[in-house]
């Protein structure tokens, strides 16, 4: 389960990703193209698509989350890749209709933030989700 969920997590990254160069297209659109060029379960998918749609029905109390629980760092200051981990793994700590436990969601987002991210990446995302599991 943890490498099917790892590998949805990191779609709904992708996808985020590319969602803010193409703001029109809708995250089934978006989601549909990777679909077109990778093969993968089809758990991987629906879970990569509950994800984009958690997210996009809640984004704005995800990315208020965010920034509460990130004192010092305005969202368009932080990395993208960091924000977009960070607001997938938000949703799943806060929004989702069947939570993640916690450190469950917070090694996933490390693990994947040292992967596409920076050096700093993991250290930044793993502060900023501590603040969103206390607060």
């Amino acid at each position: 389960m943890s490498s099917t969920r790892r590998l949805s997590r990191e779609l709904a990254l992708q996808v985020l990703f590319q969602q803010e160069f193409a703001p029109k297209q809708g995250v089934e659109a978006g989601l549909e193209t990777f679909r077109r060029s990778f093969d993968a379960p089809a758990d991987v998918w629906d879970y990569a698509l509950q994800l984009l749609k958690g997210f996009e029905v809640n984004h704005v109390a995800i990315d208020a989350v965010i920034q509460e629980c990130s004192a010092h760092w305005k969202l368009k200051r932080m990395a993208l890749v960091d924000l977009i981990i960070m607001r997938v793994a938000a949703y799943e700590l806060k929004f989702a209709s069947d939570p993640v436990p916690a450190p469950v969601v917070i090694n996933e987002a490390i693990e994947i933030s040292k992967k596409y991210g920076t050096v700093d990446s993991a250290a930044f995302v793993n502060g900023i989700l501590d603040q969103i599991v206390k607060h």
